[in-house]
């Protein structure tokens, strides 16, 4: 491209007709150029104007292009930019790819990849075949994996081949909450041209992870299934897979999100540097330590622009640090960023507007009020109003934009008491209180409402449950916890709420869920060890994904 301060004079000089020396015809249409200016935009065209014998040509044809194209071309020869559309937008990646302009393609592929949407991923994913574009055919590919149970509701989903349909549902990176929707969507595509697709039954049902489904499932919706009814390969792949079911879990899909646990103390109160990963999908949690990695407790974690945070705590020597350190997932190594104002163990974070927010906490000498925020563009805490009570050992979420925080202690007593903070007027305001009061509490936003989970009330550790409303500025119970427990791990993964560990006079390494539709909380596996005083992040969307997880030729094994 040419340089910027010379746009304008070679514009000025197109728009007037000085100095053009060649002629571009397309279609019906001449185009007056200059020479140089077109190819430096492309190699095609330094071809095209050396190809010919005749030293004095000055008029070149170009084939199969349009001139609205080649309009839009010559405005980017010129300026080093041109106005991409949805409805120009793919005719005009054919045009730059079939000149060989790079950076063209370039700017197209970016703006296809923006356009990504469940109605037309499969289509990107498609025509990307056909050009060597290889990064926006995998991340077509990754959205049409990552929303599939969107994506075969539409209609690009049923002009798939039968290959191009097995090539997604035999992917472990295919995100479906339920194994069921694989198998629906087959079925779908079958029965939408039934007479050519019948035959792919079998085909496409031995990618179904049928195995992961419950056995009323398959015996309700599969066996009951015209299709597999009439097809005896497909019957004797479903009677082996109920023969089998008592015995072996077979291979589950990668997920979506990763649960990761942080440090903490144990009950002999050593601090630990263990960092786990929690895979949902195969219940199995993977250690993933960095032995030269500092213990630590009493800390918060959080998941931003792609890097897991560590925020205040104590340290080694039990002293309450106001540091801040962020983990690299590729590399599983930490680096020291800016230190918050105050120091904080018994820290509340939560992540708003892409900055993390540190709340409270104890310093070593007081429970703490004040408040801060982390702008990771600038590598700097920003302080903002404080908070109606000192509350060390509290817990928060974000919600709609504003920030709540409940319970924790004062330095005299548990606190039953919640407030909101709302970062357009930097200011707290007084909720609701708890119907109990709660230290060590896990405080999460789920299903559009506030949980607060747990804690200690001053007498008791507490396995009961409670749910804010935040337009009714009202609380009201919901299920208990199995097990009681304070100063845990809380997060929502892939629509369930998860607590792990906790202290309830010891030290735990219990897991358990809770689902909002049945309100009722199931027991997941148990992390390695016992602790408390850990922190929880989820990671989502990450490249990686499959390092954070239980390998799936090896699920079987395990599941056994």
């Amino acid at each position: 491209m040419i340089q910027k301060d010379e746009e304008l004079v070679y514009k000025n000089l197109l728009e007037q007709g000085l100095f053009c020396d060649a002629v571009i015809k397309v279609e019906d249409v001449d185009f007056t150029v200059h020479k140089v200016i077109m190819v430096n935009c492309t190699p095609y065209f330094r071809a095209l104007f050396t190809c010919s014998s005749e030293l004095d040509k000055n008029v070149f044809s170009i084939p199969d292009l349009s001139s609205d194209m080649m309009e839009l071309i010559i405005e980017f020869a010129y300026t080093g930019s041109v106005n991409v559309t949805e409805s120009n937008a793919l005719r005009l990646f054919m045009a730059a790819d079939y000149l060989n302009i790079v950076k063209l393609v370039q700017i197209c592929c970016d703006f296809f990849e923006k356009l990504l949407c469940p109605d037309n991923c499969v289509g990107i994913w498609q025509f990307t075949k056909n050009y060597h574009v290889p990064e926006l055919h995998l991340k077509a590919f990754h959205y049409v994996l990552s929303h599939f149970e969107e994506v075969v509701f539409g209609e690009e989903f049923l002009q798939l081949s039968a290959q191009d349909v097995s090539d997604i549902i035999s992917s472990d990176e295919l995100n479906v909450r339920q194994e069921a929707a694989v198998f629906e969507a087959i079925i779908r595509w079958i029965t939408h041209e039934p007479e050519e697709r019948e035959g792919y039954a079998a085909f496409l049902l031995s990618e179904v992870r049928l195995s992961m489904m419950p056995t009323e499932y398959i015996q309700s919706h599969v066996l009951s299934n015209k299709l597999v009814t009439d097809n005896l390969r497909c019957q004797a792949m479903v009677s082996e897979v109920i023969q089998c079911k008592d015995r072996i879990l077979g291979r589950p899909r990668l997920p979506s999100a990763i649960l990761l646990v942080i440090g903490g103390l144990n009950s002999s109160t050593n601090l630990t540097n263990v960092i786990e990963a929690y895979d949902v999908r195969a219940n199995h949690w993977m250690d993933i330590t960095n032995l030269s990695e500092r213990p630590c407790a009493f800390h918060g974690a959080a998941y931003l622009g792609g890097y897991v945070y560590c925020v205040g705590g104590i340290d080694q020597m039990l002293v309450d640090t106001n540091s801040l350190r962020k983990f690299d997932l590729s590399t599983r190594t930490w680096q020291e960023v800016a230190p918050m104002h105050y120091r904080r163990g018994n820290v509340s974070v939560t992540v708003l507007n892409g900055c993390i927010y540190a709340m409270g906490g104890y310093d070593g000498h007081t429970s703490l009020s004040s408040a801060e925020f982390y702008q990771p563009e600038t590598n700097q805490w920003l302080e903002i109003a404080p908070m109606h009570e000192r509350r060390s050992d509290a817990s928060c979420t974000a919600l709609n934009g504003k920030i709540y925080i409940c319970g924790g202690y004062d330095g005299n007593e548990e606190l039953q008491t919640a407030e909101c903070y709302n970062p357009e007027t930097n200011q707290w305001t007084l909720i609701s209180p708890m119907s109990s009061r709660r230290s060590g509490v896990g405080v999460i936003a789920y299903d559009n409402h506030v949980y607060a989970v747990g804690g200690f009330d001053g007498t008791d550790y507490l396995k009961t449950a409670e749910v804010y409303t935040p337009h009714t500025n009202t609380w009201c119970n919901v299920s208990s916890m199995m097990t009681p427990r304070s100063s845990f791990g809380i997060e929502v993964v892939e629509d369930r709420l998860f607590v792990v560990g906790g202290f309830t006079g010891l030290d735990i390494s219990d897991v358990e869920y809770y689902d909002s539709k049945t309100n009722e909380w199931s027991q997941a596996r148990d992390m390695d060890g016992g602790r408390y005083a850990l922190s929880c992040c989820v990671l989502s969307g990450l490249p990686n994904m499959a390092d954070y997880t239980i390998p799936r030729d090896q699920t079987a094994k395990i599941w056994i």
